[in-house]
C-alpha cells in the first residue's frame, strides 16, 4: 500500500488509499489468477463508471480470480512515484501492476491513450507488446474505443470487442488453464474466442498514398472479428454490492442499466450503432437490483441509465416499483437521458417527488434541415412543448446540447442554434407570466467527431480554426439571458485523428507520451503542439486522419472489426444524410441494418 507520508504530499489522497466499502480482498496464495482492472483516467472518473463496477464484481465472483483496481495518477502523484522510483500499484493489495497475471484496461475515450502507456511505464512494464516477455502481465483492453483498436495495436496484447460479461469469463478460464504457457500460444488460443482480437496475428498493408490496403490474418486467425453480444441481460452478472468511494466522484448514485442498444439511429452516434440490437432488463429484475444496491451502499439517488431511458417500455412500472421502496427513504430517482419528444410532466413529477434535478435535452442541431441530416427525428415543436411542460411543472432550469461542424452544416444552421435557444426563452416568458422565480437556460456546443462504425465515419472533420469561427458566430447571436459554452476544439480535433487512426498512429501516441503528453482529456494538460509534432515525427499528418473525406469503397482501419451492422446499411444512411432524408426509428420500421441477426429484441 502507498504509505501515509506519500498520501499527505498529494491532492486528493483518497484517490490512492483504497479501503472502500464493498471492496473485495482475497487471500492471494489461494487464487489462480490475479487481474488488475486499469482505468486510464482519474479515480473520480473511473469510480463513476458502471462498466468498472460490473466487471470488478463479475471477476471477483469467480473463486479462482482476484480482481483489483488501478487508476491513472494525477500529475503530483506521478511525480512522486517517479522521483522515489515507486511502481504504480493496485488499491486492494498495494502490489505493483507488474506482479499481476493480467492487466485489463477499459478504453472509454481516445484522449486517455497516453495514460495507458504511462500506467504501464510507471509499473516498469514495457509499453510495446512486442517487447514484453512471458514474465510480464498479459495486457488486454475493451470498451467503446476498441471498436477501432488499431491506434493501440502496438501496445495491447488482445482486445475484447463488444459486451464483456460472457467473454470475460471465457478468457479468465483460458488464462487459468494455460497459465505458464508461452505468450504466443496463449494469444493464439484466445483468438479462437468470438469477440477477441489479437493484433499481432494480423499484418496491415498500405497503399502509397497512406490509405489502408488490407488486414491479413496470420496463423489461422479469423478474417473478421465479430463482436460479442449478451442477448439476455437478466441472466448476466450485475453488482448488487457496488464499490462506494471514500471521496467525491462525478456520479454518486446507484446506476441501473435499463437496456443496451438504441432504436433511434442518430447518424453521428457510435454508441447507438455499436450496441445494437436493443436488449432490455425486466422491470422486476431492475427493481430487485436497485433495492439491493441502495441497501448495500447508502446512496440517496438512483439513476436509470441507457442511451434513451424514455424508450424503455415498462418505465412507469419500473418507477412505481422503485418508488415504493425509495420514496419513504428519501431516495431520489433520475432519468439522465430523456428525449424531448417523449418528455412527460406526469412521469417526471412522479419520479422526482423526492428532489427535482435539472433537465437536459439534446436537439444536437439548431435547424430542422440539419436534424434531418443527422436523423435526430426531433422537431422544434417537440422541444418547445417539452420545455413549456417543464416550466409549467415547476422546473426553472434547462440545459440544451448541440454539435457544431456536423456534415453539410452551413453558417445559417449554426445561427439557428441561437434562434432555437431564444425560442426556448420566449416559451418560458409565455408559460410563466409572473417570472418571479427566474430561469436558467444553458446551451452547450461540442464539436462533431466522426466515429468508426457510424454513417458519418467517412465524413471530414472541421479544422480547429473553423470550429472556433462557428462557436464565435453562435456566441455573437446568442441573447444575453442564455449562457453559452463550447468545448475545446483542440481536444476534438485530436479525438478525431485518434478515433479514425490506423496502426501507424501508435507511433504518434508513443511519441506524444515520451514528450510528456498524458491526462489529455483534462484541458489543463492537453498540449496540442506536442501532439502535432508527435504525428510529424512519426511521418504522419494529423489532417490525413481528422480532416480527410473517405471514399465509401475505401478499406478503413477497422474494416476487419464487425459490430454487427451491415456496412452497406451505413453507406445507405450516409447517402440519405446527404439527401436530408431521415430514417424512421426501429420500432416504426426496420431499416435492415442487420443487427437483428445478433439476437435481442431489436426494435422491441
Amino acid at each position: 500500500m502507498i504509505d501515509r507520508e506519500i498520501l499527505l504530499k498529494v491532492k486528493k489522497p483518497a484517490r490512492y488509499a483504497g479501503g472502500e466499502a464493498n471492496m473485495v480482498v482475497k487471500d492471494k496464495p489461494s487464487i489462480d489468477l490475479s487481474v488488475c482492472f486499469c482505468f486510464p483516467d482519474t479515480y473520480e472518473i473511473g469510480m463513476s463508471h458502471l462498466g468498472l463496477q460490473i466487471l470488478y464484481g463479475l471477476m471477483n465472483s469467480l473463486p479462482y480470480v482476484w480482481c483489483e483496481r488501478a487508476f491513472a495518477p494525477w500529475a503530483d502523484m506521478e511525480e512522486l512515484l517517479r522521483r522515489r522510483r515507486m511502481p504504480l500499484s493496485a488499491l486492494e493489495s498495494g502490489d505493483s501492476l507488474a506482479r499481476f497475471d493480467v492487466l485489463a484496461f477499459t478504453l472509454q475515450y481516445e484522449l486517455t491513450y497516453t495514460n495507458v502507456l504511462n500506467m504501464l511505464d510507471l509499473a516498469g512494464i514495457p509499453v510495446r507488446a512486442d517487447e514484453r516477455g512471458d514474465e510480464h502481465p498479459l495486457v488486454i483492453a475493451g470498451g467503446p474505443c476498441a471498436a477501432n483498436p488499431e491506434p493501440l495495436a502496438d501496445f495491447i496484447d488482445l482486445f475484447v470487442i463488444g459486451d464483456g460479461e460472457e467473454v470475460t469469463v471465457e478468457l479468465m478460464e483460458l488464462f487459468r488453464d494455460m497459465k505458464g504457457a508461452p505468450r504466443r500460444e496463449l494469444l493464439k488460443a484466445a483468438s479462437k474466442i468470438k469477440g477477441v482480437y489479437v493484433p499481432s496475428l494480423y499484418e496491415i498493408s498500405y497503399f502509397e498514398d497512406g490509405r489502408v490496403k488490407e488486414a491479413t490474418p496470420l496463423e489461422n486467425a479469423p478474417n473478421i472479428i465479430e463482436k460479442r453480444v449478451v442477448t439476455d441481460l437478466d441472466s448476466v452478472f450485475f453488482p448488487d454490492k457496488p464499490l462506494v468511494p471514500n471521496t467525491e466522484i462525478v456520479h454518486e448514485r446507484v446506476m441501473l442499466e435499463l437496456f443496451r442498444g438504441c432504436i433511434r439511429g442518430c447518424r453521428f452516434c457510435q454508441a447507438g450503432y455499436a450496441t445494437r440490437p436493443v436488449r432490455s432488463r425486466s422491470p422486476q429484475k431492475l427493481i430487485g437490483q436497485g433495492i439491493a444496491a441502495c441497501k448495500n451502499t447508502g446512496y440517496e439517488d438512483v439513476a436509470l441509465t441507457s442511451l434513451s431511458s424514455s424508450d424503455y417500455r415498462p418505465l412507469r412500472e419500473l418507477c412505481d416499483g422503485l418508488l415504493d421502496y425509495c420514496e419513504p427513504k428519501r431516495i431520489g430517482l433520475s432519468l439522465p437521458s430523456l428525449r424531448a419528444d417523449s418528455f412527460s410532466t406526469e412521469l417526471m413529477e412522479r419520479v422526482q417527488k423526492v428532489r427535482k434535478s435539472g433537465l437536459t435535452f439534446a436537439p444536437e442541431a439548431g435547424s430542422a434541415r440539419l436534424r434531418d441530416v443527422i436523423n435526430k427525428n426531433l422537431t422544434e415543436k417537440d422541444l418547445l412543448s417539452a420545455c413549456a411542460a417543464a416550466f409549467s411543472g415547476g422546473w426553472n432550469g434547462v440545459k440544451l446540447y448541440f454539435m457544431l461542424g456536423l456534415p453539410t452544416e452551413t453558417d445559417q444552421d449554426a445561427l439557428e442554434i441561437a434562434e432555437l435557444c431564444s425560442k426556448v426563452y420566449q416559451k418560458w416568458r409565455q408559460t410563466v407570466p409572473d417570472r418571479a422565480r427566474g430561469v436558467r437556460i444553458t446551451a452547450s456546443s461540442s464539436f462533431f467527431v466522426p466515429k468508426p462504425h457510424t454513417p458519418f465515419q467517412w465524413e471530414p472533420q472541421d479544422t480547429r480554426e473553423e470550429f472556433q469561427r462557428k462557436a464565435a458566430l453562435v456566441k455573437g447571436a446568442m441573447r444575453r439571458q442564455i449562457t453559452y459554452n463550447w468545448h475545446d476544439p483542440d481536444g476534438s480535433v485530436l479525438e478525431g485523428a485518434l478515433a479514425r487512426g490506423d496502426r501507424r498512429v501508435g507511433a504518434a501516441i508513443e511519441n506524444a507520451w515520451r514528450q510528456g503528453a498524458r491526462l489529455d482529456g483534462w484541458g489543463e494538460f492537453l498540449k496540442f503542439g506536442v501532439w502535432r509534432d508527435a504525428f510529424e515525427s512519426a511521418g504522419l499528418d494529423m489532417a490525413f486522419y481528422a480532416h480527410r473525406r473517405r471514399e465509401l469503397d475505401e478499406t478503413l482501419p477497422w474494416s476487419h472489426i464487425s459490430l454487427g451492422v451491415n456496412p452497406e446499411h451505413l453507406k445507405e444512411e450516409n447517402r440519405r444524410a446527404h439527401m436530408g432524408v431521415p430514417t424512421p426509428d426501429c420500432r416504426t420500421a426496420c431499416a435492415g441494418c442487420g443487427a437483428n441477426l445478433l439476437g435481442g429484441e431489436c426494435g422491441g
